[in-house]
């Protein structure tokens, strides 16, 4: 427990692994939770003797989403902690190239007719494919690789108090995704919130008392930092955003995919509301285009059958006619809107091509 009385979490697995020697590896994001966590376990680390050359650090860069600052803030916070460092990226390019690619494969899934419905190219709530994928995957991989057939432990800081379904969050659990049970090379991989009790007023507290530097986004007026513009940010966190002219390249490289797709970045908010003033005349227009393109989406798809939605093992049965003529006039139309090719140009054909795909599926 540290001077202002906020105690690092810990329990028996934790506490076990380390008497062991594990690896202790800080996941660095540039937030205040994650250096606060590092710092946290760093003091704790040194109470109880743990070997100094079984520390590190790592961070997953998400490419130009990135604020400018973040890389040189992290390297920072590293060589604080006196710590090597492992930058990690996803190998298939940053976090607002997935989005367009997501995208494409929307397009030519609809266009195959391998769904009925677009897809929004963004991740949201619900779909945080961009934490997965950006994040926990080339970390996870990465520290497999690295520390093959030992213990890891992987420091994250997160905090009960930040959301309902973090309020759950255990102080440990075994990260079976990059390690299962019986894994060929032996590996044990841990994941600690040591801060998972902590407030952001202790958080901020920890960073006062140790003289430990907060990112330039907290200067600017933000509460949390993420990406520059993240799906889960609130309206002030993402117009701070919008201050730094760093960030200028990635906020329209995001508008522009909502442009081409007639999808806000965030349900009932489009980015490019946030700083309009941003854009050029013709990204404006395009944008202006997009929203009418969007609410008639919508208005479309609000005919279609809705036991026929995507779901995990798509279709589950045939349309009847009726349903095969509205899907065809909804197809008709947005195909055409998007340049895509209609393969099944008429009710009957959309039929059959629901029969192939539901006898593909049983199969």
């Amino acid at each position: 427990m540290n001077s202002q009385g906020m105690a690092v979490a810990s329990d028996d697995t934790i506490a076990s692994a380390l008497r062991s020697g594990a690896h202790v590896v800080y996941s660095l994001s540039g937030g205040k939770d994650s250096s606060a966590a590092a710092f946290a376990v760093e003091a704790h680390l040194d109470r109880i003797g743990h070997p100094r050359d079984r520390r590190h650090a790592i961070h997953a860069d998400l490419g130009l989403i990135e604020w400018p600052s973040t890389p040189g803030f992290v390297e920072t916070i590293a060589a604080m902690l006196g710590v090597d460092l492992s930058i990690v990226r996803r190998k298939a390019g940053g976090l607002i190239q997935r989005w367009e690619q997501r995208w494409q494969s929307s397009l030519r899934r609809y266009e195959n007719l391998e769904t009925y419905q677009l897809v929004s190219p963004f991740s949201s709530a619900k779909l945080r494919f961009c934490t997965g994928e950006a994040k926990v995957q080339p970390i996870g991989a990465e520290l497999r690789k690295r520390f093959a057939g030992e213990t890891i432990i992987s420091i994250v800081g997160i905090r009960r108090e930040e959301s309902p379904a973090r309020a759950k969050a255990p102080i440990s659990k075994p990260d079976l995704r990059f390690a299962p049970v019986g894994n060929r090379a032996g590996t044990t991989m841990l994941t600690w919130h040591p801060i998972v009790e902590w407030s952001a007023r202790d958080v901020f507290a920890y960073h006062a008392m140790r003289a430990i530097p907060l990112h330039e986004a907290y200067g600017r007026g933000a509460d949390r930092l993420s990406c520059s513009y993240c799906v889960l940010a609130g309206l002030n966190n993402l117009a701070v955003s919008s201050t730094c002219e760093g960030n200028h390249p990635a906020y329209r490289a995001i508008v522009g995919i909502e442009a081409r797709s007639g999808f806000s970045f965030q349900p009932g908010r489009w980015l490019a509301d946030v700083s309009p003033h941003l854009l050029g005349p013709q990204l404006s227009t395009d944008v202006a285009n997009a929203k009418r393109m969007g609410d008639r989406r919508r208005d479309l798809e609000t005919g279609l059958p809705p036991d026929l939605r995507f779901t995990k093992g798509w279709p589950p049965r045939v349309p009847d006619l009726e349903e095969a003529r509205t899907i065809h006039r909804v197809r008709s139309e947005l195909t055409s809107t998007h340049g895509l090719t209609d393969h099944w140009p008429g009710p009957a054909m959309i039929r059959e091509r629901f029969a192939e795909l539901h006898a593909a599926k049983a199969a």
